[in-house]
């Protein structure tokens, strides 16, 4: 029934007549939707804008010395790690989704674990394990006298520790495609009279491209936001730069800039994810096409276990293992009340911005219920995008305009009350928690935005013939039958926040240290084992969006 129809519907089971809501689209719910697109936008305005005020020498230095460095470093990365993610990605995604060999059952799931260790964990137990003085060159030299091994602090370093940490993104999309469409394409491909790998490379694999496209996005975007594993390999690109401009430098404006030309590398990524989800097309597929997985050789199936099990344990195990070797060494000395400051710091600022994500996702996902159409669409989209913004970036963009207001208030208050205090909002978890809503907006509205699409209109139909209001559907209605999305929204933004480092180190107030920003202090002094313990808190605590991805999968398929 059309919002723009004006005419009488009765409802026979009711025997009311019920006038069709012919409210205007620009209603309350679309005032709150663009207040937070709003928010969104206004560190990629204040960022931009930062080039009203240049600072001749610092710009000119950034030109000339900098900016060809971390385009060129940014560049170098983006194009080893695409390429490691999607050779890593799409190709365990083909032998479990594809293939019979033994344990493919365990790594069906297992190959997603990595997802559960922070990039910048992987790079300091890389260099920890890896490096001259590490124990396996050291090992190899007095054992073997093996030496000249590659240097584990180089760009290829940084490339290996990003493609193991980042694959499961490629993995986990690819792995979907392949298991509903893999074994028609190849039975296709076999009724032309191609061989299985032709089959593979000339059917399956493009069909599955948009899949793999969107989960190649997905990872260069987490490459590009991060900050901690190239602030360990000292590997220079625009986050560390800005982070560098603002504490260094001391020029907010220096680091706007550089945030402004990371936007533009974003943006690019971004279309380009967009691009390839347009192009995805979705079917369904019997359980028995899906089922009827390649029989491998018993050579065949060894190499296979022998292949995921190796990038399991380089990519999970063995820097777990270390990271528990570690503590055990350190824990008796370092587990004291300051550590447990760091925990509780972290699960309390972690809590209240997934409650917060969560609270402002349920109501975007409302509104676009209440009141649908292209302009709320694209305004989801526009407060969803910040998932594609570094931590950095949103740091200095909301940085500025809360100092600009703190410097009002404080004038203001100054000259009205007599205030002789200087700070009122900067210096307060205000700015961490709206980065914090900015950056994982997206994690908590995805799911709450396929649970209420789950939810048929009849049941909001029998609700308001009822009486029931759009408050009452909401509390009464809705939310009992979201229960599930909603935990799964609040468990993934509390994960990522807990991992969280740039926006955490950058904007906390004083004394508000975490576990990130301790891991962060240990490794940025070489202390990799005392960096262990608050690491292996949150490898803890990753492990719980991965036990919801594998039930929530193993319930779509069941």
């Amino acid at each position: 029934m059309s919002d723009h129809t004006a005419v009488l519907a009765k409802t026979p089971s009711a025997g009311v007549f019920v006038l069709p809501d012919t409210r205007p689209r620009f209603s309350g719910w679309m005032l709150f939707a663009l207040a937070i697109a709003a928010l969104v936008l206004v560190p990629v305005v204040v960022t931009f804008s930062s080039f009203a005020q240049v600072e001749g020498d610092i710009l000119a230095h950034l030109t000339e010395f900098v900016l060809p460095e971390l385009v060129g470093n940014t560049l170098w990365l983006m194009l080893g790690v695409g390429l490691g993610v999607s050779v890593l990605g799409v190709s365990l995604a083909w032998l479990t989704a594809m293939c019979e060999f033994p344990g493919r059952r365990l790594f069906d799931w297992a190959l997603l674990l990595p997802l559960a260790l922070p990039a910048y964990v992987t790079a300091f137990v890389a260099i920890g394990l890896l490096d001259f003085t590490g124990p396996l060159q050291t090992w190899l030299r007095e054992s073997w006298a093996i030496t000249g091994l590659p240097e584990i602090r180089s760009r290829g370093g940084v490339i290996l520790v990003m493609s193991l940490a980042l694959y499961p993104y490629v993995y986990l999309i690819a792995r979907n495609a392949f298991a509903t469409q893999g074994a028609i394409a190849l039975e296709a491909a076999q009724s032309l009279g191609l061989s299985r790998t032709q089959g593979f490379f000339r059917v399956a694999l493009p069909m599955a491209r948009p899949w793999i496209a969107a989960g190649l996005m997905l990872a260069l975007m987490e490459t590009l936001a991060d900050f901690g594993t190239m602030a360990i390999f000292n590997y220079d690109t625009f986050t560390t730069a800005i982070y560098k401009a603002w504490y260094s430098l001391f020029s907010l404006a220096a680091a706007a800039q550089l945030a402004s030309i990371l936007i533009l590398f974003v943006l690019v990524a971004v279309v380009f994810e967009q691009r390839s989800r347009t192009q995805m097309r979705y079917s369904t597929v019997g359980r028995s096409a899906a089922s009827r997985r390649i029989k491998l050789s018993p050579a065949l199936a060894a190499l296979a276990f022998l292949y995921a099990g190796t990038v399991l344990a380089v990519a999970f195990l063995i820097p777990v293992t270390q990271l528990a070797v570690w503590t055990r060494d350190v824990i008796a000395a370092d587990l004291d009340a300051r550590y447990w400051a760091f925990a509780w710091h972290s699960v309390l600022l972690a809590g209240m911005g997934a409650l917060m994500v969560v609270m402002v996702a349920l109501l975007l996902a409302y509104a676009g219920r209440q009141r649908p159409g292209a302009a709320m669409m694209w305004t989801q989209r526009l407060a969803t995008i910040g998932y594609a913004f570094p931590g950095a970036v949103l740091a200095v963009g909301l940085f500025i305009p809360v100092a600009a207001l703190d410097n009002w208030l404080i004038d203001t208050g100054r000259a009205w009350f007599g205030f002789d205090g200087t700070e009122v909002l900067k210096g307060t978890l205000l700015v961490m928690l709206l980065a914090y809503l900015v950056r994982f907006l997206a994690v908590g509205f995805g799911p709450i935005d396929s649970g209420l699409h789950r939810i048929t209109r009849n049941v909001d139909e029998a609700a308001r013939n009822l009486g029931t209001g759009a408050a009452g559907l909401l509390t009464r209605v809705h939310l009992p039958m979201l229960r599930a999305s909603l935990l799964s929204a609040a468990a993934l933004a509390f994960v990522d926040i807990m991992k969280e480092m740039p926006i955490t180190l950058m904007t906390r107030p004083f004394g508000w240290d975490t576990l990130a920003v301790r891991v962060f202090e240990m490794t940025s002094e070489g202390e990799w084992e005392r960096a262990a313990l608050p690491s292996l808190a949150i490898v803890i605590a990753g492990i719980i969006p991965i036990i919801l991805l594998t039930w929530r999968g193993a319930h779509s398929h069941g």
